[in-house]
């Protein structure tokens, strides 16, 4: 995985999973897809992480199982749960580089009914560690709010209500103007006012033994005002997602077979003479996951999905994947599937580009991307000298091939539009990750290779942004509910940049250590201490900082952090 900045001075970004474009990577918060098409810009960092309760990764084609967009991977943020054990706790920090949050989170479950409330305000003042008169962190202030209802009306029902409230001011740029030096009227600045409301609806109901039908719905009402000089990009998107799903558990084998449907409508205030870019997206879906015990040793996992996405066609995905566990030490797993994404504007290159001058998404002319993805992991883990050393070893092969994918063009003028190119592009690699354990000691080690490749009209090259080598390390050292302490380390080798410039290769480290008592904990945080940043031996900007055209964004920019603060739990 790797976190792509795609606005240097506000710090927005995406998420990229084995070289593919963060486009590709769906964001999920409790099952339901609140972080797609516009609300995608802003969202991973609009994610506060208290009400977490674990994060789940799935790497390669998972478009079979959740439906387009999914086709280098997902991630499912899961929030927290009552429980009969009241929680309160709150979280104070700080940094050097001028920021603040605070947050809050409480839960209380009974027999019939429970909750779940979350607040959290963040703040943090313009930071520019290069001192060449950008900001590296914007300067922005966040509110979030999200209370949960379960209830419980019956051992064999359960059902939730969710909202989420999200207000953002983030603006970045030139230096002295965020500082409130407003006599140069021509400062460059970037300035992101967001409003995000969600609501998330989930019925359980357990019909009979082994039989569980499951409704959901969720509503996403995102609202975002970008404004630069001379220029505003003001929408709003609105979108639905509902599911229902049949689950049946056997001895041998379990289904899920369901159908869904997902609607997005954006529309966009006309600022000037440019047409406006909305559009209305609806899929409708249906379903059907299987698992088989073929014998002790071997399982097979199927599925097939069928979507039919108005304006643009049919998508038919099968995916199939078969597990062998040789014994308690060794498994591996072979498979794939199919996958694909209907084309929007909301690119990391047109966030670069703050969505000036791109041509509408037109269905006449612009068709879905689609995909297919191979993966096959080798599962090995031990005991040794005398149980005294835990070792386990996982190694993964991958491929994905991007048949016609959506790519951003220069067009007329100075206008810009998406095309499907002619060709094709593709990601292969391999990746280890290995894990000692030594009392309270964990040691995880990984090497991951990555070859990504876009091939247009008989072109090949490099896809930018996609390190070949990359070397991550973490040290943890852990005493329950009294210490903990971490070291960090990531290598990037070079990376090719659109340009056909190299960029260069960097580490990363970082160092962490948490002080446990009963009812609080203290932490601190050193990140980044080798203090590496695309400024200190690259530039990130042609031009002057009030008319900047920037490059892309390889390397990070904020450099060394020190954070530091209290945890706080009263219950």
């Amino acid at each position: 995985m790797q976190v792509q900045v795609t606005s240097p001075t506000s710090a927005n970004a995406g998420i990229r999973i084995q070289g593919l474009d963060g486009r590709y990577t769906q964001i999920l918060k409790d099952g339901f897809p609140l972080y797609s098409g516009a609300a995608s810009g802003l969202g991973l960092l609009q994610i506060p992480p208290l009400d977490l309760q674990q994060v789940e990764l799935i790497k390669g084609s998972a478009s079979t199982l959740y439906g387009g967009g999914a086709i280098a991977g997902l991630v499912n943020l899961i929030s927290k749960r009552p429980t009969e054990e009241s929680e309160l706790s709150f979280v104070l920090n700080g940094t050097n580089a001028g920021g603040f949050d605070a947050s809050g989170f409480y839960a209380k479950r009974n027999e019939k009914i429970g909750t779940t409330i979350f607040a959290a305000y963040n703040t943090n003042a313009p930071f520019d560690p290069a001192d060449i008169g950008l900001s590296a962190i914007p300067k922005f202030d966040r509110f979030t709010f999200s209370p949960k209802v379960f209830l419980y009306p019956s051992s064999r029902t359960d059902v939730e209500f969710g909202l989420n409230l999200s207000l953002e001011d983030r603006v970045g740029g030139n230096m002295n103007y965020l500082n409130g030096n407003r006599e140069n009227q021509q400062a460059f600045f970037e300035r992101n006012l967001s409003e995000r409301i969600s609501s998330q609806f989930v019925l359980n109901h357990e019909m009979g033994e082994g039989r569980k039908l499951q409704v959901k719905n969720s509503y996403n009402h995102f609202d975002r005002k970008l404004g630069t000089r001379n220029y505003d990009f003001n929408a709003v998107q609105q979108s639905t997602f509902t599911e229902v799903n049949y689950r049946l558990d056997r001895e041998k084998t379990d289904w899920v077979i369901g159908g869904n449907l997902w609607t997005e409508a954006f529309k966009e205030e006309q600022t000037n003479s440019f047409p406006v870019r909305d559009y209305n997206l609806n899929t409708f879906g249906a379903f059907v996951q299987n698992n088989t015990n073929l014998s002790k040793k071997w399982v097979l996992e199927s599925g097939l999905r069928t979507d039919y996405v108005l304006d643009y066609g049919l998508a038919i995905l099968p995916r199939v994947a078969l597990l062998y566990k040789a014994n308690l030490n060794f498994s591996s797993r072979f498979g794939g599937g199919l996958g694909y994404k209907a084309p929007t504007i909301f690119t990391e290159e047109s966030e670069r580009l703050q969505y000036r001058d791109i041509q509408p998404i037109n269905p006449e002319f612009n068709t879905l991307e689609k995909s297919y993805g191979l993966n096959w992991d080798l599962n090995y883990k031990t005991a040794l000298f005398n149980d005294q050393v835990f070792f386990s070893v996982n190694h993964l092969f991958f491929y994905t091939y991007l048949d016609k994918p959506l790519f951003l063009e220069q067009a007329a003028g100075f206008q810009y539009r998406f095309v499907n190119i002619d060709g094709f592009s593709d990601t292969k690699g391999t990746e280890t990750n290995l894990k000692w354990t030594f009392r309270d000691f964990k040691w995880f080690m990984g090497y991951t290779y990555t070859h990504a490749r876009i091939n247009s009209s008989g072109v090949v090259r490099d896809n930018p942004l996609t390190p070949k080598h990359r070397i991550n390390s973490v040290l943890f050292y852990e005493v329950h509910d009294k210490w903990k302490i971490g070291w960090e380390s990531y290598y990037f080798s070079q990376q090719r940049l659109s340009d056909g410039s190299v960029g260069q290769s960097y580490w990363i480290m970082g160092f962490m250590a948490e002080k446990i008592w009963e009812k609080f904990s203290v932490f601190i945080n050193f990140e980044n201490f080798l203090d590496a940043r695309q400024t200190r031996f690259d530039n990130i900007f042609t031009g002057s900082i009030d008319n900047p055209s920037f490059r892309e964004i390889y390397a990070p920019l904020d450099g060394f952090v020190i954070n530091g603060g209290v945890k706080l739990r009263l219950k």
